[in-house]
């Protein structure tokens, strides 16, 4: 794909929703602080507080190019790769069970 030897901040790259790079090595670094800072107040309102008590812990700051991983996660095709994996282990439980495999 011809998007991808465009600079990270190319506005046709940007435009086809294409986020990976946009970020330099300073804004991930503010990203992972601000994201320390977050674990870090949640462990202090937490404190003396039972383990089923406590809140969740807070959520990292997105990332630009991980939005799409996450909605690819129930895309058809892994899905359906999903499906016949688990057609082929209840396939092979059925062999083992009735002692064709041992």
């Amino acid at each position: 794909m011809l998007v991808r030897q465009l600079p990270p901040a190319a506005r046709t790259r940007l435009a086809t929703g294409d986020t990976d790079g946009v970020w330099g090595l300073q804004e991930h670094l503010q990203a992972l602080t601000v994201d320390a800072l977050l674990v870090a107040n949640w462990q202090r309102s937490n404190e003396g507080v039972k383990p089923s008590q406590q809140s969740k812990p807070p959520a990292p700051l997105e990332r630009p190019g991980t939005g799409r991983k996450r909605q690819d996660k129930n895309s058809p095709e892994r899905v359906a790769k999903r499906r016949a994996a688990l057609e082929r282990a209840a396939e092979r439980r059925r062999a083992i069970a009735a002692g064709h495999i041992t």
